[in-house]
């Protein structure tokens, strides 16, 4: 029997922390809380965790700031909670290294539902068989995850990662942005292109010589984007 996923939950209202808890151990899930960025960090460093839920707003150290602290330590899926909607705070949070944001107030199911997808990384069976991608400049060794360009080892978050190796998949093709979206984050998630426009910008910042001349992530306008494995 294969032992419990972790959950760090890190929210300083002591209600939510409970609920989600609650909530989540009922579902398996072996759980741990925080009550801001610097007790997380300290529980994370003791008590690595497979997927952290992390509040923005946050006394001590927020929720943006832990984002970026733990992206230096980790390649943890984060889902990030706030009662704040705007596009700009989404585009700050998925920025600060974020994989999912979900507003507040919000369905345990909800959350759920993104807690699964989150942690959803087994590779198929065929990609399983599959050990490396070589394509153009880009060498992917896909048990460790390890990703070369140009000879050069480059450091990518999950959902950076899982978007880069659906590209690289598909090169030539154009690729909606439902597809896309569909594709890295789920079906609920077609309509949401700024999670599109935030991760290929740090995608191209990562891979490209210039970063505002794409050589190898190409943007189709109003369409989606398409992969040039050229050299």
């Amino acid at each position: 029997m294969s032992e419990p996923q972790r959950i760090l939950v890190v929210d300083d209202e002591p209600q939510i922390a409970r609920v989600l808890r609650r909530g989540l151990s009922a579902r398996g899930y072996e759980v741990q809380t925080a009550s801001d960025g610097e007790e997380a960090l300290s529980t994370f460093s003791q008590w690595p965790a497979d997927l952290v839920i992390t509040d923005l707003s946050m006394p001590q150290m927020g929720g943006l700031e832990l984002c970026r602290r733990l992206r230096k330590l980790s390649q943890v899926p984060i889902i990030v909670l706030s009662v704040k909607g705007e596009e700009r705070t989404k585009v700050e949070a998925l920025d600060a290294g974020a994989d999912d944001y979900v507003t507040k107030p919000f369905g345990i199911d909800e959350l759920l539902a993104r807690v699964r997808a989150a942690l959803r990384r087994a590779p198929t069976a065929a990609e399983r068989e599959v050990k490396d991608i070589e394509l153009g400049d880009f060498r992917v060794d896909l048990e460790s995850r390890a990703v070369v360009v140009r000879g050069e080892e480059i450091h990518l978050t999950p959902k950076e990662y899982e978007l880069l190796i659906y590209l690289i998949r598909h090169a030539g093709k154009v690729l909606t942005h439902r597809v896309l979206l569909g594709a890295i984050w789920g079906g609920d998630y077609t309509e949401q292109t700024e999670y599109l426009r935030v991760f290929v910008g740090q995608l191209r910042k990562k891979i490209e010589a210039d970063p505002a001349k794409p050589h190898y992530i190409l943007t189709e306008p109003w369409i989606g984007y398409r992969f040039n494995a050229e050299i």
